[in-house]
């Protein structure tokens, strides 16, 4: 009878000490989600909750908030960025500096406007039309106004989509007419147009909310954003119904990814988030100590793994230019028909994202033949695939050789930007 007490007590022992561990782990689990699964910058295969707290105080940064675009850059503004371009304890060695004219355009060093030219040229998109991570001088509209001796405008806009970049065009081509307007915007506009609140998709961008184009039997139809005044951004969640009924991404992106218990379970897979954490922890101890440790270089470990954890998204896209791609060319239409109503040459260019640079180099560009049917649909439109004149876009592993080497996001480097520059000019102007 002691003997079968005895392993009784130990069989409730062994349960006890599993349950405190299979506890522990939650807790853990819950734990290091929160830390370096939430908000902008995180894992991006992860989200814990649909309507988190907007914090005031981060509002208050939102210095660029448009109630018509969701928000656009500000005329007559000077920004400073640090790239990240050091490690802990390090002096500061890379700074770059964004500056907007009176139009709200980038500033342009390397030519005044000039109302006499003989040609003008504006530029629309996303940050890659934007060229963040370089400075003013460093822009890809900076090497070409060299060359053509021409002031070019600059109205990219971070995170735009195609829809974005269209709406601003037409907003600003009044007060800026051009001869040529290029729309330069990177393959994850696919995503982006279909798309009202970006924290269905790019989890933990909660401020960034925006219009759309629906196709209605074959016709855009323009969604307004229902969020018409900063303030309205404090309380999301009165918008639900819209938001989730207007934003594709809610039912085929964002709730699968939403962390639920067990959320071990999504902590551990997939097995790279282990590698991510690892860099991202080893990461907050160099901060903290204000030394780097020997050896490793975390920021790049990490945002390495991040790419790689980034790699289901891209096969995301890839289906959506298969399901969606009917949208994005008839926004691209909506543009062609503007520059015949404006009399300007348009000209279609898709850059290289950082995220889907060693896919693409082993798989082709998940867009498809996509600007072959542009040139054939729209023979008054000129297109460029930006990725394909370059050399290194073809190789895994020379291929990041085309963007800054540290920093946020992976933009084109300003070596790169020149070359932009001159096929531009080869293309276009020659």
């Amino acid at each position: 009878m002691v003997e079968i007490d005895g392993r009784r007590t130990r069989s409730w022992a062994t349960l006890g000490a599993a349950a405190g561990s299979a506890v522990g782990l939650e807790l853990l689990s819950r734990r290091l989600l929160r830390r370096y699964g939430e908000g902008l910058n995180s894992m991006p295969t992860v989200v814990l909750e649909e309507f988190p707290e907007i914090d005031r105080a981060l509002l208050e940064k939102l210095s660029s908030f448009d109630a018509e675009l969701g928000w656009c850059p500000q005329p007559d503004r000077t920004k400073q960025k640090d790239t990240g371009d050091h490690l802990p304890g390090e002096e500061v060695r890379t700074v770059v500096e964004y500056s907007t004219d009176e139009y709200g355009s980038r500033v342009c060093p390397a030519a005044d406007r000039d109302d006499d030219t003989d040609l003008s040229i504006s530029t629309y998109g996303d940050s890659y039309c934007f060229c963040r991570e370089v400075d003013d001088d460093e822009t890809f509209q900076h090497h070409l106004a060299d060359t053509l001796d021409t002031h070019v405008g600059n109205y990219g806009g971070g995170n735009y989509g195609l829809d974005q970049a269209l709406m601003r065009l037409q907003r600003q081509y009044p007060e800026d007419p051009t001869d040529y307007v290029i729309v330069l915007v990177t393959a994850s506009s696919i995503a982006r147009i279909l798309s009202v609140w970006k924290h269905y998709q790019e989890f933990g961008n909660v401020l960034a909310v925006k219009p759309r184009y629906r196709l209605d039997d074959g016709s855009l139809e323009r969604v307004e954003t229902p969020i018409t005044e900063k303030e309205d951004l404090l309380d999301l969640e009165a918008h639900a119904e819209f938001l989730r009924s207007h934003d594709f991404h809610y039912n085929h992106w964002f709730k699968p990814h939403l962390a639920r218990f067990p959320y071990a379970t999504d902590l551990l897979s997939p097995p790279e988030q282990l590698r991510y954490l690892a860099a991202a922890g080893l990461e907050d101890v160099e901060g903290r100590l204000g030394v780097s440790l020997p050896g490793i270089d975390t920021a790049r470990a990490k945002t390495r793994s991040g790419v790689r954890l980034e790699q289901p998204r891209v096969r995301y896209h890839e289906e959506l230019y298969d399901q969606k791609a009917d949208l994005f060319e008839a926004i691209v239409g909506e543009f062609v028909d503007y520059a015949e109503q404006e009399e300007f040459t348009p000209v279609f260019a898709m850059a290289g994202q950082l995220r889907y640079a060693a896919y693409e180099a082993t798989h082709g560009p998940i867009y498809g033949d996509l600007l072959d049917r542009l040139d054939e649909r729209y023979p008054t439109l000129e297109t460029i695939d930006i990725p394909r004149h370059f050399e290194e876009a073809d190789d895994p592993e020379a291929v990041e050789s085309l963007y800054v080497q540290r920093g946020e996001g992976g933009h084109y480097s300003s070596a790169t930007n020149e070359r932009i520059a001159d096929l531009l000019v080869a293309e276009l102007f020659d």
